[in-house]
């Protein structure tokens, strides 16, 4: 029996991209996975992040902003990378671990929740979407 297999996203502060794609993923794969997200140098969790993803009816409210770190011990088998820099720090997982990145802009422009900001992490959002619909569709490929 396969075991279900284990995603990171990561990205910098674990605030915005790395937490909507946890969110997405979750809310599209259902239970094919167990889903996780961390940063490089984690902060919180944007109000923004949470209210564009609020939109789609995917409530991240709960998420908390963790370290990589936290995750080292856990046999993860993909590691995916949403920012650049996160890609450059990522460290090595123990194991054989898929390492995909996926260059996602950043939407972050300050703590303020600011609705001007919104469309941001409205672009985000699809853009994290997008990556993860084909990565489904290139793993039920495989």
């Amino acid at each position: 029996m396969k075991t279900v297999q284990k995603i990171l996203f990561v990205c910098t502060g674990n605030s915005c991209r790395s937490q909507m794609a946890e969110g997405l993923m979750k809310h599209i794969a259902g239970n094919s996975f167990d889903i996780y997200s961390a940063g490089s140098d984690p902060t919180r969790l944007h109000p923004n992040a949470i209210t564009v993803m609020k939109e789609l009816n995917i409530d991240i409210s709960h998420h908390t902003s963790d370290s990589i770190d936290c995750y080292m011990k856990m046999d993860i088998d993909i590691v995916i990378t949403v920012c650049d820099n996160a890609k450059q720090v990522c460290p090595v997982f123990p194991g054989s671990v898929q390492r995909i990145h996926w260059s996602i802009k950043d939407p972050f422009d300050g703590w303020n929740e600011d609705s001007k900001q919104l469309m941001n992490f409205r672009e985000t959002r699809q853009n994290i979407k997008t990556s993860i619909l084909e990565f489904l569709n290139d793993w039920e490929e495989s």
